[in-house]
């Protein structure tokens, strides 16, 4: 028996979503990974940090929603936290904007390191909109179902919660806006931080202080956006 079919989410997110992601998605997505893996395919992240993310913090402890689309497909980057890496991995192109924005908003050092599990510890939920994909194959497991889970948790958190900040990267994430309620949260769309279009509103776009300054004009302490 392989690790996949023993992974399940945390009940309190299991909770959040049951009206609309129920146990037998889940296992349609174990069947969709476990057909990768039988045709030869690695899959990433590992099977245990594919609910890295959610792990972190239950659905009342979430400040931040920053949304991917689907984890990093070299061997060695996808960790569980979109966007982010573990030490010692060089840093993808995406996420070297993302902190060159960081130093430009917030005046923060560039770190070497790409480990974004400080703001996740703080309630920042680093969530891919797919959480799995084969090596060497973006997009791969778009068709897997993860997308049923991932919208049942924006529109979930955004119907339970007050006062959350979604932050959209890129005309992908932008379509997501449909799912969150405006008029309770702070909704940040800019465009995506890959080198393709970063120059084209995302440099400048400072969400890091957008952020911070929402979250404090309603009284939640501010995220520490260093590494």
């Amino acid at each position: 028996m392989s690790e996949i079919k023993n992974i399940s989410l945390k009940k309190s997110w299991e909770t959040l979503v049951k009206s609309s992601f129920s146990g037998q998605d889940l296992q349609e997505i174990r069947n969709f990974i476990e057909e990768q893996k039988k045709q030869g395919k690695s899959c990433y992240p590992p099977d245990n940090l594919i609910f890295k993310a959610l792990d972190y913090c239950d659905p009342r402890e979430v400040k931040v929603l920053i949304l991917g689309q689907d984890p990093y497909h070299h061997p060695g980057q996808a960790n569980g936290l979109a966007f982010s890496v573990n030490p010692g991995i060089k840093l993808p192109p995406s996420l070297k904007n993302i902190f060159k924005e960081l130093q430009d908003d917030m005046g923060i050092t560039i770190p070497k390191d790409g480990s974004l599990e400080s703001w996740a510890k703080q309630g920042v939920l680093l969530l891919n909109a797919v959480l799995t994909v084969n090596a060497y194959e973006p997009t791969s497991h778009a068709a897997a179902g993860w997308e049923k889970l991932s919208d049942s948790i924006l529109a979930e958190l955004s119907k339970t919660r007050e006062n959350l900040v979604f932050i959209l990267w890129g005309s992908y994430a932008q379509k997501k806006a449909k799912l969150l309620d405006e008029n309770k949260h702070l909704i940040l769309q800019s465009a995506h931080p890959s080198p393709l279009s970063s120059y084209r509103g995302f440099f400048g776009s400072k969400p890091f202080s957008k952020t911070n300054a929402y979250l404090k004009e309603h009284g939640i302490e501010a995220i520490n956006w260093s590494i």
